[in-house]
């Protein structure tokens, strides 16, 4: 046991679903080239603060259907802690790591890219229902929040249509539109809000004009899914406590029933997105980037990120993945705005 090589695994930012399909993915197919696994608990908090355990097959055993992550996590960066970066390499050896698999988003991906400049042995898995990590056309989590979306928008057409109202959706996406987008293409909605197109008043009058004409038109009801992140005159909305975004749907519908006359409803996912069980598509995406995750480290190809492109499961420079988000593309946009109205 003395001899086997060991590698590590962490999860950091916030959770997913698919993220126990990847560590499992991870510890199993290490385990078959003779290496040992540690599972680092509460991303790089968990550490610096020496808080692992040994994964194995009985430990990640039933766990690619289970939502969140076995590992816990955390937002905490150690570029945010005093000496934290140096404490981030030192603990990695004393564990005897020769590498270390990293999932999580860009805040964490950018952690991981500035680490590896450092000289961490580190390769990267993007997971994060937002889908805005650049180098990869999907991330671990992204389909199934989309699911979530899209069956609560079904409900909410039902109970819309019949109450004749207007009805609206908020859904996370603090600064990419990904997941208003493929749920509202899904649905059929009427209109769908993105940061990536600030909100002005002549977009919000030409909102409810639409709204109104479709009422007019003898169609009684409306569906609007708005991201968290859309900007109402240059501004995003957050809460005045906790400065969290999020309340753009309730403020756009009083704005809506005001210039309009139609009652309206308004809903919010918040964290349901995040929690529950990954769809199969994503089980399969978690399962193949770990995989190949592995196979970085066993190559010793650091300094990188399991992508997807395509159908091919590929990687690309962890600093690919840093400093910056990947926006809705415009032509998947294009298609929903012919279905608006």
């Amino acid at each position: 046991m003395e001899n086997r090589k060991r590698i590590g695994i962490l999860t950091g930012g916030g959770d997913c679903p698919g993220l126990n399909a990847a560590i499992r993915a991870v510890t199993k197919t290490a385990i078959q080239f003779g290496f040992e696994v540690i599972g680092i608990q509460n991303g790089w908090k968990g550490l610096i603060n020496n808080e692992n355990e040994t994964l194995d097959g009985i430990k990640t055993s039933g766990i690619i259907d289970r939502g969140g992550t076995i590992l816990g996590t955390s937002r905490i960066s150690p570029f945010k802690i005093e000496n934290g970066p140096q404490l981030v390499l030192d603990k990695f050896k004393e564990l005897g790591l020769e590498g270390l698999v990293v999932l999580g988003g860009e805040g964490t991906l950018t952690v991981t890219s500035r680490l590896f400049e450092m000289g961490l042995s580190v390769v990267g898995i993007p997971k994060t229902i937002d889908n805005d990590v650049k180098g990869t056309d999907f991330s671990i989590g992204f389909q199934t929040a989309v699911e979530i979306a899209t069956d609560a928008l079904d409900r909410l057409r039902s109970t819309g249509e019949s109450h004749h109202r207007v009805m609206i959706l908020e859904v996370m996406g603090h600064h990419a539109g990904w997941i208003a987008t493929y749920s509202g293409i899904a649905n059929g909605a009427d209109a769908i809000l993105i940061p990536e197109f600030p909100l002005d008043q002549e977009k919000i009058e030409g909102l409810c004009q639409m709204l109104k004409r479709r009422n007019e038109r003898g169609i009684n009801f409306s569906i609007v899914v708005v991201a968290e992140g859309t900007k109402l005159e240059g501004e995003a909305i957050a809460d005045e406590k906790t400065g969290r975004l999020g309340g753009i749907g309730k403020l756009l519908g009083k704005i809506i029933e005001e210039k309009t006359g139609l009652e309206t409803r308004v809903s919010s996912l918040d964290y349901m997105q995040r929690g529950g069980a990954p769809v199969a598509y994503d089980r399969t995406l978690a399962t193949a980037f770990g995989v190949r995750a592995f196979e970085l480290i066993k190559n010793k190809k650091y300094g990188r990120m399991v992508s997807l492109h395509g159908d091919r499961i590929t990687d690309v420079p962890l600093a690919q993945a840093a400093g910056g988000i990947k926006t809705v593309n415009l032509n998947i946009y294009r298609v929903a705005e012919k279905f608006f109205g």
